[in-house]
């Protein structure tokens, strides 16, 4: 069971969004039944009437494949009354494109009325690959290659190529073969454009397996039963490393980091530092902290510039025991108070900023002399 408007749209009666028009107006009937609600599902070769006249079985799906040249526009039609690829091949069929070439871009692209078959060819996730020639002016150099292959962020995602290889170079002109797996609009014109580059001459010539050949402009031909299957039968896996080059060419693009964000959220220091909790607050050179436990968090020692230094924790008394509980029974008065309820073995530790010698915790905490 397939729904009636796309029944309609592959017997050539009109688009699917005209049909819908067609059928809430009241004017399609199938089976001798009056139609109007949309979605209706009915048999592929069901007796449709649209205005009391019939409508011929869909026809059989047929597969071009056109050298398009430049100044053609890749659509089924066009508002400002430019020739279309469509008109160009003057089909019977109501063939539509799949995917689309740039009107002054040329090469490999397919027409067909198989919605199903150009659903397949295009989804990335069905991994067909897309090699493009393409003729470009400025300065080539390896950092270009590279960022072309790392991504160029575009409004739809991080654009990428799984492969740049250069065909000859000269001065100030070049000539590339990328190969892709999306196809956004004017993708290579502006992947080339944001490292330098840009494309006086753009075509396809690879699109899955196949291959443009010895089509000259213009020219086109119906795709072989084998060349149909092999658009549509399941990708060999791919080696590990090439699955991963696939994977990061569709992944969506995530927001760039700022350098200055970068150095803001990295540590200066080694050791153990304190993530305070919301509420606490500075006194005498202490913090007290509200009354939930806090957490520590390691450093990664690979992330710290600079000589390594001794934490608070980490120093030690002259008989090798670590001096935190012997500076918290010295920091008596202020400190033991703002740390009420809690052992000086769970008392948090004090932020880097904020730290007090083992000297001057002492000195606040002894009696001044003469004082009773």
């Amino acid at each position: 069971m397939i729904r009636l408007q796309k029944v309609m749209a592959d017997r050539g009666v009109a688009s699917r969004r005209h049909a819908e028009e067609l059928i809430s107006g009241g004017r399609v009937r199938v089976d001798g039944e009056l139609v109007t609600t949309l979605g209706t599902r009915v048999m592929e070769d069901a007796r449709i009437e649209v205005d009391g006249r019939p409508v011929a079985a869909a026809p059989a799906h047929r597969y071009v494949l056109l050298n398009k040249p430049v100044g053609i526009v890749s659509t089924a039609q066009d508002e400002r009354g430019r020739r279309t690829v469509v008109d160009h091949i003057g089909a019977r069929e109501r063939l539509y494109p799949v995917g689309r070439l740039d009107t002054d871009s040329e090469g490999l692209l397919l027409l067909t009325n198989d919605g199903t078959w150009a659903e397949r060819v295009l989804h990335p996730r069905h991994g067909h690959e897309r090699e493009y020639d393409a003729w470009v002016e400025g300065d080539l150099t390896e950092e270009a290659l590279a960022r072309l292959q790392r991504g160029i962020p575009l409004e739809e995602g991080l654009a990428r190529a799984v492969r740049v290889a250069v065909r000859s170079r000269s001065r100030g002109r070049s000539r590339l073969s990328l190969v892709l797996l999306t196809g956004w609009k004017r993708q290579v014109r502006r992947m080339c454009l944001a490292v330098g580059l840009k494309v006086t001459r753009l075509v396809r010539v690879r699109m899955g397996p196949l291959e443009l050949g010895k089509l000259r402009p213009g020219e086109f031909r119906d795709l072989t039963k084998k060349e149909i299957d092999a658009m549509t039968a399941p990708i060999p896996q791919a080696a590990p490393r090439e699955r991963d080059d696939r994977a990061r060419a569709i992944a969506p693009a995530r927001p760039p980091v700022r350098e200055e964000k970068a150095r803001a959220i990295a540590p200066r220091r080694t050791g153990t530092a304190m993530r305070v909790p919301s509420g606490a607050r500075r006194v005498g050179g202490w913090v007290a902290a509200p009354p939930r436990v806090t957490r520590r968090v390691a450093v990664s020692r690979a992330r710290v510039e600079g000589p390594r230094r001794q934490t608070y924790g980490e120093r030690a008394g002259p008989a090798g025991r670590p001096t935190r509980e012997r500076d918290a029974r010295a920091a008596a008065g202020p400190a033991a108070r703002l740390l009420r309820g809690s052992s000086p073995r769970t008392a948090p530790a004090r932020p880097p900023q904020w730290r007090r010698s083992t000297r001057a915790a002492r000195r606040s905490a002894a009696p001044r002399r003469g004082s009773r």
